[in-house]
């Protein structure tokens, strides 16, 4: 494929849906990711896209929304790993809210598992992939169907979720930044969200790395209110990518990140359930850099203060004899 037929595959893929990553252009267009970067960056030139964090967006800093069918065949590996792991901070008994999205409908196959769960939803997706789940309740909000993502929206829903209060909401959108938080395309799906937040004493926001740096018209959940971020390992390459996550970090969120190549026994965050599939990669901090106790597990310490080297045995003598003189 020449380069020119490359670069207009690649301009049809990203105003079809709206945002999509390097590894799916390079996937589509059946070339390197350095051939797509640099297609892309050629396109940018043109002013006919814009670059984000793994991919290329529409012009103008705002993306606008991709439909279900566009969504569902996007990242769907970034989005299975990321599901896996969340699922393991869901516990037994449990009462969640759950948003529309197609990672998070992921999550809910997996939440099918988690007996005695209840999960309140306005996603018809995410209610169709617990339907037949053993002991757990499904709670939907009521609401208009809103038919590109299959979610109630609306007053009705809004009114519906008021007086109610669960442990976790699991949210999913179009873009996150360390600067505004969670944002969608959607006025009415943003405010469906905000009523999902105001139900639960935490949020856990579900985003590949594709949404990092990408921004969107209507805020959903200000990076303040988002307690932690379930999300996979950027490339290598993708410097922007890790600068977002450590902004993140700095604003006090905690980070998760799920790695597509681990196995089983992998653990999220200290006190919660362990029943996640996925391994999660701790941040360090500025300063600091791990060390690993004898039988333990690694720990974080910082470098600002080195201990002292022991003096051998011949030098410590000589310099006591030097201070008696």
């Amino acid at each position: 494929m020449f380069a020119a037929e490359r670069r207009q595959l690649i301009l049809e893929m990203v105003r079809a849906n709206g945002a999509v990553s390097l590894r799916e252009l390079a996937r589509v267009v059946q070339t390197s990711e350095v051939t797509v970067r640099r297609d892309v960056r050629a396109l940018e030139a043109e002013g006919l896209l814009d670059r984000r964090h793994g991919g290329a967006v529409l012009p103008g800093g705002f993306t606008r929304e991709s439909g279900f069918p566009q969504k569902s065949h996007l990242a769907t590996a970034e989005k299975t790993a990321i599901a896996d792991l969340a699922a393991g901070l869901v516990e037994e008994g449990e009462a969640i809210v759950v948003g529309a999205g197609t990672t998070t409908q992921e999550l809910a196959r997996r939440l099918a598992r988690v007996p005695g769960l209840t999960v309140v939803t306005n996603s018809l997706l995410v209610a169709q992939a617990l339907a037949h789940a053993n002991r757990v309740e499904v709670v939907m909000t009521g609401g208009t169907l809103r038919g590109s993502n299959y979610a109630l929206v609306g007053s009705g829903a809004e009114q519906s979720l008021q007086g109610l209060r669960v442990s976790r909401a699991f949210l999913s959108g179009s873009g996150l930044t360390a600067e505004r938080g969670l944002s969608t395309s959607n006025m009415l799906s943003a405010s469906v969200d905000r009523a999902l937040v105001q139900a639960a004493a935490e949020v856990v926001v579900l985003a590949d790395h594709t949404k990092l740096g990408t921004d969107t018209m209507f805020q959903t959940v200000p990076t303040d209110v988002i307690t932690r971020l379930v999300t996979d390992e950027p490339p290598a390459q993708d410097d922007r990518a890790a600068t977002e996550l450590q902004a993140l970090a700095d604003q006090g969120v905690q980070i998760a990140v799920a790695g597509s190549s681990a196995g089983p026994g992998g653990s999220v965050a200290p006190g919660d359930s362990t029943q996640g599939r996925q391994s999660r990669r701790e941040m360090p901090l500025p300063g600091q850099r791990r060390t690993h106790l004898p039988g333990g597990a690694p720990q974080l310490r910082s470098t600002a203060s080195a201990p002292m080297v022991e003096q051998p045995a011949g030098e410590r003598a000589r310099v006591a004899e030097m201070r008696r003189r």
